[in-house]
């Protein structure tokens, strides 16, 4: 672990606000480092990805890419259940005594061993509900591997790594993990009768970052749990559950809902441009990720400075947010065309729909956790959140049994501004009152 650190610091040098012949940058040293860190993750998470689209969408074809779908929407649902949470809560302490070895070991292993426990109950509810959904019930191969993608994916350490802002180490990580998985893509999948094939070969990149993460994450630190220990990171990240949870209504789920009641071909329709949506809002990430534990660390000492740095993260993401959607709106048909081929012609007007959510889901984030998280407004972000989680619903089974997926793109929408909009406007009001 320290030869790791001496590597890092002798290739990246860290020039602080106020060191020798330095002036007070825009953006901390590290802080813009981390940003480009950020983006290469996002290479890893979004963007590779995306590369296989157009092959696993004309290999696949509507149907087969469809089931892979519903049963990833699945799978992120437990994903949400073995995180907990703890991606912004275990963040935020892990950034609170980043300089305290023994307290930030003691709160990894109480992370990891909350969440063995709940992926064991996650499997076990996964398993129990797929004797009720046929799609589950008659593919038992892809429901295999989306519960091994979803247990590794949930168990990936990007907390730790945020907390210290050590964030280029997941990026190397998590970039050549799904590069290798990509390649691997195109050499075992081949057909329809592959489609589970495509789910396990996805769930080799996040075990990898476990591996790899946990073993540098755990370096030099007790692996004795301490369950008080457990208990206070579970309560610490309840709230951060319960949003999650909530948000991963209109958030993940979408795909899953609609495959209760339409066939996987719509499901195929709707996610492929679900997917182009989010991948392409996940590209103003980085700046948040990178700002969020530097506001936590620095918000005790100095306001103003979190205050600062909370701005241009808004104003940035915001920025990005809004171009992003723009190339969606007046894109669709080209971008639909490469990436999906001509089969997916109604994925065109889905995309359309769900232009905006770049531009929402910027505003949603920035304000979210760049302001009233570090502020401890949790209550106030989880209200928001549930109530666009029902509206979620109440569109979801009103909208989607009769347009199937424009009605769900229109769901999602709805969901999505409702949040933006209501966390912008307690931002505001949070200004006013300071």
């Amino acid at each position: 672990m320290a030869n790791i650190e001496a590597v890092e610091t002798a290739a990246f040098p860290v020039q602080e606000p106020g060191a020798a012949g330095v002036g007070k940058p825009f953006l901390p040293g590290l802080v813009v480092r981390n940003v480009a860190a950020g983006y290469g993750v996002q290479i890893g998470r979004k963007l590779i990805p995306l590369a296989s689209i157009p092959y696993l969408a004309r290999v696949l074809g509507p149907d087969g890419w469809g089931q892979v779908a519903f049963v990833t929407s699945l799978a992120e649902l437990i994903v949400i259940l073995v995180e907990f949470g703890f991606t912004l809560s275990a963040t935020r302490s892990i950034a609170h005594h980043r300089d305290d070895p023994v307290e930030r070991g003691r709160i990894t292993i109480g992370v990891l061993c909350s969440q063995a426990m709940l992926a064991t109950l996650g499997v076990a509810l996964a398993l129990l509900g797929s004797r009720f959904i046929p799609l589950l019930r008659e593919h038992p191969a892809l429901l295999a591997a989306g519960l091994v993608y979803a247990v590794v994916q949930g168990l990936v350490p990007i907390w730790y790594f945020q907390g210290t802002e050590r964030i280029r180490l997941g990026a190397v990580i998590e970039v050549c993990a799904k590069s290798a998985a990509l390649a691997a893509l195109f050499i075992f999948v081949r057909g329809p009768q592959h489609a589970w094939r495509a789910l396990a070969i996805q769930a080799l990149s996040p075990a990898a970052s476990v591996v790899i993460g946990l073993r540098l994450a755990c370096a030099n630190i007790s692996w004795r749990p301490e369950w008080e220990m457990v208990r206070a990171v579970m309560i610490e990240g309840w709230h951060m559950f319960v949003f999650r949870s909530a948000e991963s209504i209109y958030g993940v789920a979408n795909a899953f809902v609609l495959g209760l009641f339409a066939p996987a071909t719509m499901v195929g329709y709707f996610a492929s441009a679900e997917k182009v949506s989010k991948a392409t809002a996940g590209l103003s990430n980085p700046i948040r990720e990178s700002l969020y534990p530097r506001i936590n660390n620095v918000i005790h000492q100095d306001k103003g400075e979190a205050r600062r740095l909370a701005l241009i993260g808004v104003g940035s993401m915001i920025a990005v947010g809004l171009m992003f959607s723009l190339v969606l709106f007046f894109f669709a048909q080209p971008i639909v065309n490469m990436l999906m081929g001509g089969s997916f012609e109604p994925a065109v007007k889905v995309l359309r729909i769900l232009s905006p959510l770049p531009l929402a889901l910027s505003t949603t984030y920035s304000c979210g956790q760049l302001c009233l998280l570090p502020l401890r407004k949790d209550r106030t972000v989880l209200r928001v959140v549930v109530c666009a989680a029902v509206v979620n619903l109440v569109c979801s089974f009103t909208l989607g049994p009769r347009w199937a997926h424009i009605g769900m793109a229109i769901t999602v929408l709805i969901s999505e501004s409702v949040v933006a909009a209501s966390l912008a406007w307690n931002v505001l009001r949070l200004r006013n009152v300071h």
